[in-house]
């Protein structure tokens, strides 16, 4: 079904409250594995339907966050989210003490278990006051970043649409893009930094609820690291530190002698070439058009994915003034429909929406195949894999994306993608140590950043901006304040991507041959389980980012 056609309703929380208590019933007078299995299956296609009707709400709401309707049905969902999510746990409680769970453990696997696990670790009915403040928080935060209104040159443009600017050839321009970009979120810092206050107080209190000291544990519970701990996450800092910094660093010295410049300052971050970089040569619609060539081209399975998407319109990528900033991909399980969301610009990141969310979407379209949903349920970390690792094998079609500048596109995206694991992982030890110390100041968390950015991005010059130069430039990063403790794993998921992008480079049909493995075995088993089930080694181990490096320096002109 076309996106456009998919039937939306208010979920009413009275009746799936009186359905839930209906298959806990059955579940509870089951006689076997095999009857509560059925039941359980009754309950996919229940809570598909609950997600389906959700998710439309949310994807009609960042498409145009000016529609009234979709405003009040985005706070309804902000209100009621938590109490859904409480009867989720009451209900996984059911499997997860079951008399017969050795067979329905057989049935689902011991990974959706575990997950089980961390669920009711982290949820409790005496948080839903909390979790509704929390909601309440991360959309203001959200519609101040969507209703930003820039005047650029007598035209009003959002956060997105100014990107072009930010990353001009002509140094002037991009200084005064710079000044009026930060000058949008300087004129918001202080109900930013409120915001960030409350929920930060509001996170810890909800941890405090639990009887935790702090909200990492919580925090890690949520975020489903379920064969990884805080320990294995600092031990991947500490080897970015060691071994990535310094390559990225000989990077950005490239880039600086590659644009000209005496010395770079914060106004040549995501500057690649003097002549500017890479962009896209054709309309949206040719992007993706071009994609879908692209994709047939790349495997049966990629082709046919690729067309089901561009057929029933389960885009909407084109940047407008109304829209959330960002991009995602998001699933539709009654209609086995992966959409993406995003913001076109004119830039590369246009063309990074065809690769890197198409990879999450081949994997979430290839998961939806499967009948036990509990397999769909992949962590984060490889989620990003799937997505870090298709630009790479994607690459070789970027001259049809970028005509003569094709050699210079997949240039300056091995850089960035290096680039990126140094300010992504600094990004995770601030929220680790603000959640430590929950009770700092607004200007000691800004302290922290401007502490950590000398350590993860030595080269960074604030010259000329008081804003960024006091350590506020974590304000704009989205992911901070939605999604707390996410950042890492697009860290560790470029680690694996970097693997890929090696091993294709000697035998691309072996690795694509792991890729798909590593998609079709989605959830069913743990992340440290997957990796050297499709032949690649754990980014937590002693020396891998430096024997990839190691080997990826080598083959840099």
């Amino acid at each position: 079904m076309r996106f456009e056609e998919m039937p939306y309703e208010r979920v009413d929380l009275e009746n799936v409250q009186k359905e839930f208590a209906q298959l806990m019933k059955e579940f509870d007078e089951a006689a076997s594995g095999e009857q509560q299995f059925a039941v359980h299956q009754k309950f996919y296609t229940f809570s598909d339907h609950i997600s389906t009707l959700m998710t439309l709400a949310n994807i009609r709401h960042d498409i145009n966050m000016e529609d009234e309707f979709y405003n009040q049905e985005k706070d309804y969902y902000d209100e009621i989210m938590p109490v859904f999510q409480n009867l989720m746990v009451q209900y996984n409680q059911k499997l997860y003490d079951s008399p017969f769970r050795p067979y329905l453990e057989e049935k689902i696997g011991p990974v959706a278990f575990k997950n089980m696990e961390l669920a009711m670790r982290s949820m409790d009915e005496k948080l839903i006051p909390l979790m509704q403040e929390e909601n309440a928080l991360t959309t203001r935060y959200n519609k101040i970043l969507a209703g930003a209104k820039i005047d650029w040159n007598g035209e009003i443009l959002n956060m997105s649409l100014m990107t072009p600017y930010l990353h001009s050839p002509d140094r002037k321009v991009r200084a005064e893009a710079w000044e009026k970009y930060s000058a949008f979120l300087r004129s918001n810092e202080e109900e930013i930094e409120d915001i960030y206050d409350q929920l930060v107080k509001n996170r810890t209190a909800q941890a405090a609820k639990l009887g935790y000291d702090n909200y990492l544990p919580l925090g890690y519970d949520r975020m489903q690291r379920n064969c990884y701990d805080r320990k294995m996450v600092e031990e991947f800092r500490r080897q970015v530190k060691q071994d990535l910094v310094p390559f990225a660093e000989k990077l950005h010295e490239r880039r600086r002698a590659r644009i000209g410049v005496d010395r770079l300052t914060f106004i040549d971050e995501g500057v690649y070439f003097k002549n500017g970089n890479p962009a896209p040569a054709g309309k949206p619609e040719e992007i993706l058009e071009a994609g879908r060539q692209m994709y047939r081209e790349l495997s049966p399975e990629t082709g046919e994915f690729m067309d089901f998407m561009c057929d029933n319109n389960l885009f909407d990528v084109l940047g407008r003034k109304n829209k959330k900033t960002g991009g995602y991909m998001t699933y539709l399980p009654d209609y086995n429909s992966p959409f993406i969301f995003a913001n076109f610009n004119g830039t590369s990141g246009d063309v990074d929406v065809i690769t890197h969310e198409c990879g999450h979407a081949f994997q979430g379209y290839l998961a939806g195949m499967d009948p036990i949903r509990e397999h769909a349920d992949i962590t984060m970390e490889t989620a990003e894999t799937h997505s870090m690792s298709m630009e790479f094998f994607t690459e070789k079609w970027a001259d049809r994306f970028f005509g003569a500048r094709g050699a210079e596109y997949r240039e300056m995206h091995f850089e960035d993608s290096v680039i990126f694991v140094p300010y992504g992982t600094m990004v995770d030890e601030f929220q680790d140590i603000v959640y430590s110390n929950p009770g700092f100041t607004p200007a000691e968390r800004n302290r922290v950043w401007r502490d950590l950015e000398k350590q993860y991005k030595p080269h960074l010059d604030y010259t000329g901006n008081d804003y960024y130069e006091r350590g506020c430039f974590w304000q704009k990063q989205h992911h901070i304040f939605n999604y707390p403790l996410y950042y890492i794993d697009y860290c560790i998921a470029s680690v694996d991507a970097l693997q890929y992008k090696r091993w294709m480079d000697k035998d691309y049909k072996a690795a694509w041959e792991s890729y798909l493995k590593l998609c079709r075995l989605s959830a069913s088993k743990f992340f440290t389980e997957l990796l050297p089930e499709v032949g690649l080694a754990s980014p937590f181990a002693e020396g891998c980012i430096r024997d990839v490096i190691r080997d990826l320096e080598k083959n840099l002109g």
